[in-house]
């Protein structure tokens, strides 16, 4: 027998003629309810997620449709937002300054504020490459404040063997120490393993995840051992 309660057309037809009784509402259970909360949560949190991608212009463009509170809500958000972004991006050079220079610069750099110091020799060929990749990050990460200085201006008779070096400072306070050629990889190191490893002290908001240097030298492996059975 069929079930009168089941949602069929021929039911329909039948309860329109009065054949059958009027269906019964379903109960509704406690998990029933909280299905429903939790669907009214999530569409909630899609929905937010979908306004905080849209730019300033097709929020406006949304007033006639959302709610007006909502919107300017967000718009508010997104406008303090790009002048937090807007205050941070204020570096975007390396700049060169002496022992004098450094307490104005590093250690009253200000709240919220990484600091890399390079410390080189003119002398010293690896120096001169990390001053050039120092320049190009100092470019893609303008929150970041990237100086470098003559080492024996900042400290008398540094040595030269512990060059080049690195000094990671937040708010004024030292974070990382990388010194000499073996902690920053070697003469060879490339401007994407250089990101890597600031990335590691927090300085700089890098994607790279995966150490570069680890592929290198696999590849170096590779023509060294290519290069040994030549050889023969």
């Amino acid at each position: 027998m069929q079930d009168p309660n089941e949602d069929t057309e021929w039911n329909d037809i039948l309860r329109a003629k009065g054949i059958l009784p009027p269906k019964k509402e379903k109960e509704i259970t406690e998990d029933d309810i909280i299905g429903m909360i939790e669907n009214t949560i999530e569409e909630k949190q899609n929905h937010d997620k979908d306004l905080a991608k849209l730019g300033l212009d097709e929020l406006d463009e949304l007033e006639d449709s959302e709610d007006e509170a909502v919107l300017q809500e967000y718009r508010q958000k997104r406008i303090a937002e790009l002048k937090q972004l807007a205050s941070r991006a204020r570096f975007g050079n390396v700049l060169e300054i002496s022992g004098q220079d450094y307490v104005d610069e590093v250690t009253k750099a200000g709240e919220g504020i990484y600091v890399v110091l390079h410390l080189y020799s003119r002398g010293v060929p690896f120096c001169s490459l990390l001053n050039q990749h120092m320049t190009q990050l100092a470019i893609k990460f303008p929150a970041t404040k990237f100086i470098r200085a003559i080492a024996t201006t900042c400290i008398p008779n540094y040595p030269e063997r512990n060059l080049p070096t690195i000094f990671v400072y937040y708010e004024g306070q030292m974070q990382k120490q990388l010194i000499g050629s073996i902690e920053l990889g070697g003469p060879n190191l490339t401007c994407e393993e250089l990101e890597y490893i600031l990335g590691q002290t927090k300085a700089i908001e890098t994607n790279i995840t995966e150490d570069p240097r680890k592929a290198r030298a696999v590849k170096d492996k590779m023509f060294a051992d290519l290069a040994d059975s030549n050889d023969w």
